[in-house]
């Protein structure tokens, strides 16, 4: 299968912004499982839905929300644009943002299942010993969640590689800018003749997608056998 140079540049594009998505929203996606999963506050179920809302709203209407808060006119578009010269609005970094929010809940679904999976008695055996919270989280919850932690990150970008409707609703359809691969499968539809390059970038994008979900479960599995190893006696 030969692609075109430019379905090559939307392949690399999509993996630059999946990337991103997924490195940019990781270290909130553990804040927020840590939370939800320990946290103990009136409106824990509020934030929960809240966390997982993209999961049910339409992608377009994620979209259009960035786009009515991100975008150069709007509140916080316009204050990016005029205080750090950031426009998010039809550029892959916007692109990035839609992806990562959208994917967000992929990765804080894992991990909270990995958090909440982990022995309580361990922790509190440290306590016992005297080590405080972040010595804790740090030496015992972070390693013991690292499964989630990498299985919800591959999820999430294979996730964010197939992102659409909040991508072209936020940040439209730009070559060499914003076109991913399902942004090309798009065009290459509305383009007479076009039904081979589809097919083609719809290949891919399956292919990608099961690699994603197999280095996931592959991944998921070595860590799991090595820290229970090393939590044997």
């Amino acid at each position: 299968m030969t692609l075109s140079p430019a379905e090559i540049d939307a392949l690399l594009l999509s993996l630059k912004i999946a990337a991103v998505a997924v490195a940019g929203a990781l270290p909130f996606a553990i804040l927020a499982a840590s939370i939800l999963t320990f946290g103990r506050f009136p409106g824990r179920f509020l934030l929960d839905a809240i966390v997982h809302l993209p999961l049910i709203l339409p992608p377009v209407v994620m979209g259009y929300l960035l786009l009515i808060s991100f975008g150069t006119r709007a509140p916080i578009g316009a204050w990016l644009l005029h205080t750090f010269d950031i426009r998010l609005v039809f550029s892959w970094g916007g692109a990035a943002l839609a992806a990562g929010i959208v994917s967000f809940p992929f990765q804080v679904r894992a991990i909270r299942i990995a958090l909440e999976n982990i022995d309580p008695g361990l922790h509190q055996a440290a306590e016992t010993l005297g080590a405080g919270p972040f010595d804790r989280f740090f030496n015992i919850t972070l390693p013991l969640a690292l499964p989630g932690i990498i299985a919800g990150a591959i999820t999430a970008f294979s996730a964010s590689l197939g992102e659409f409707g909040a991508i072209i609703t936020f940040v439209s359809n730009i070559p060499g800018e914003t076109r991913t691969l399902p942004l090309a499968i798009y065009t290459a539809i509305q383009t007479p003749g076009g039904e081979l390059a589809a097919a083609r970038l719809a290949a891919l994008s399956i292919g990608l997608a099961l690699c994603g979900l197999i280095i996931s479960e592959m991944t998921m599995r070595g860590i799991r056998q090595k820290l229970t190893g090393q939590i044997r006696p």
